[in-house]
């Protein structure tokens, strides 16, 4: 049921409602849980949509690109211009505009906009300290801009 993956994302909605309707089913049969709304379940569960978790993997791997803490370079995804940024955090990251629909859904099209969105607020000293950041910090400015 998983598909915070970075590799494989689906990116149409429809694809994207018929993985979320798994956990929709599967959320309103517990015991208590049939007349609750699905945002009222997930929070009583405290759990995220399979949306919002995808996005957190896609900026958790963003993190360890930028960081160095992956066997990949971060110039192959990425034009870095770390320190140059006048509004948010100074790790931002550039990329040409893409033409065609193909390439505007792979990873780094992707997570390009989410990731220079991040506010200044966000702890990036470590990849603990930012996973958790991003839970309590980032949640709503996440879920606002990027949720379905």
């Amino acid at each position: 049921m998983e598909y915070s993956s970075v590799t494989w994302n689906p990116y149409l909605i429809k694809d994207i409602k018929a993985l979320e309707s798994v956990q929709r089913r599967s959320t309103k049969r517990l015991q208590g849980m049939e007349k609750l709304t699905y945002h009222q379940r997930l929070r009583i569960l405290e759990l995220d949509s399979l949306e919002l978790r995808r996005v957190r993997a896609d900026l958790l791997f963003t993190y360890k690109l930028v960081f160095g803490l992956i066997d990949a370079s971060l110039h192959d995804f990425f034009v870095p211009r770390f320190n140059e940024s006048r509004r948010g955090h100074d790790y931002k990251l550039y990329l040409p505009t893409c033409k065609t629909n193909v390439r505007s859904n792979s990873f780094k099209y992707r997570v390009i906009q989410k990731w220079n969105s991040l506010p200044n607020s966000i702890d990036s000293t470590s990849l603990k300290r930012f996973h958790k950041s991003l839970a309590l910090k980032c949640y709503f400015h996440i879920a606002r801009y990027f949720f379905i």
